[in-house]
């Protein structure tokens, strides 16, 4: 969550739901949605927001929606803080559209330790010149986001394995993946599952 770089309270989170909703929602759903702190903080957060013009309170019957006040001098700031993860992403498909040796497929992951990306490749691929990318653009995002970037690289042959024992990886890869380059994940997954039947 970029914008808690710079906002590292309840607020960061707060505002970054109000900026992804785009419409009105009551104390209960921001808390949800953020998914941190309690219900009981963020209504403080969105109370205190409210008093300073940025988050524009509104009676619906029994409830209070929240939402934020875009014409705040403030609002164009904490949208872009909330874009952030979309820059991030540009910047790693960049680089790695500028690597020489061309990966199967590269997924970028949301895990409770961070970042994680999934990079598969061709099993004639492991060289320095494949490792040598991948420690750059780990450097990079170290550079990016004061990160550790999470990395799991695996062979075509590494990746039939996983799949062959059923790892329940495989099922996280393709529910949770933001694909950056290279084939999708559940077409990699095909192919491979017809090889390995075909053997």
């Amino acid at each position: 969550m970029p914008i808690s770089a710079v906002v590292p309270t309840l607020d960061g989170p707060v505002l970054g739901v109000l900026v992804r909703a785009g419409k009105p929602l009551t104390g209960r759903k921001v808390h949800q949605m953020a998914a941190t702190g309690s219900e009981s903080g963020t209504r403080k957060v969105l109370n205190r927001l409210v008093g300073t013009g940025l988050v524009i309170a509104t009676e619906v019957g029994a409830s209070i929606q929240y939402s934020l006040n875009r014409d705040h001098l403030a609002a164009g700031a904490v949208i872009e803080l909330t874009e952030l993860r979309q820059e991030l992403i540009r910047r790693m498909q960049e680089r790695i559209e500028g690597w020489s040796v061309r990966p199967l497929h590269v997924g970028l992951f949301d895990t409770a330790d961070g970042v994680e990306l999934l990079v598969v490749h061709d099993d004639a691929d492991s060289s320095p010149t494949w490792a040598g990318q991948l420690d750059s653009l780990a450097d990079r995002f170290q550079v990016w986001t004061g990160n550790h970037l999470r990395l799991t690289d695996l062979s075509a042959h590494d990746l039939q394995e996983h799949l062959a024992i059923g790892d329940p990886s495989i099922t996280t890869w393709l529910r949770a993946g933001e694909q950056l380059s290279g084939q999708p994940f559940r077409a990699l997954l095909n192919t491979l599952t017809s090889n390995l039947g075909a053997h």
